[in-house]
């Protein structure tokens, strides 16, 4: 296998970006197909990815087989017992609204070494006319997107795009600011088109 393009991959270099020099183990949290985990892999010393979907999970060893460096674990998170700060970096694309939003990201900062960095994808809900404007914006982007790779798939140049859970989200733009503002102090919180935010945050120590 090799890549696909979606919403989630379009933001994967961001969490690229986000890596640290040097970086040792990096915990990858909704791992899903693990495509993800197979790129932190070159920039990580080893790489973890956890999900609770056994399909996903399977996918994820299938495509790692060749990489000695990732592991993938069947799993709920935060429920699984990683050892606290574990961790150089930890990332989760657009699989934190699978979860209860404040037990995630405090078992994140909790399993980051001092100086870890954690780097978040995620998904809201839009409440009010001023949520409605990036959504807006970013449409004629997403058609633009998908038709060219829908056409880079059909012409074999990438994989099919796997299915994988859907969850709605519950949790507003402004309740996920304020929310990792409280828990995260010194975050940074972006609203992104297509759809996301990314939360940039480095643990102090």
């Amino acid at each position: 296998m090799t890549g696909y393009w979606n919403h989630n991959v379009y933001y994967q270099p961001l969490i690229l970006g986000a890596v640290p020099p040097n970086c040792g183990s990096a915990l990858d949290v909704g791992c899903g197909d693990g495509l993800l985990a197979s790129r932190l892999a070159t920039r990580c010393r080893d790489v973890t990815g956890v999900d609770r979907d056994h399909q996903m999970i399977a996918l994820a060893r299938a495509r790692a087989r060749d990489l000695p460096n990732v592991a993938f674990i069947d799993a709920e998170f935060p429920a699984f017992p990683f050892e606290d700060a574990s961790f150089d970096f930890i990332a989760s694309n657009t699989a934190i609204h699978h979860m209860n939003f404040e037990a995630a990201l405090m078992a994140m900062t909790r399993l980051l070494r001092p100086g870890g960095r954690l780097a978040v994808i995620g998904l809201a809900r839009s409440a009010t006319p001023r949520d409605y404007v990036p959504d807006l914006i970013g449409a004629p982007l997403s058609l633009g997107l998908g038709l060219t790779h829908a056409a880079l798939r059909a012409a074999g140049r990438e994989d099919p795009v796997p299915r994988q859970p859907i969850k709605d989200p519950v949790m507003t733009w402004e309740q996920v600011r304020i929310g990792a503002l409280r828990l995260l102090p010194g975050v940074q919180y972006r609203r992104h088109l297509l759809w996301r935010y990314s939360l940039l945050w480095r643990k102090p120590g």
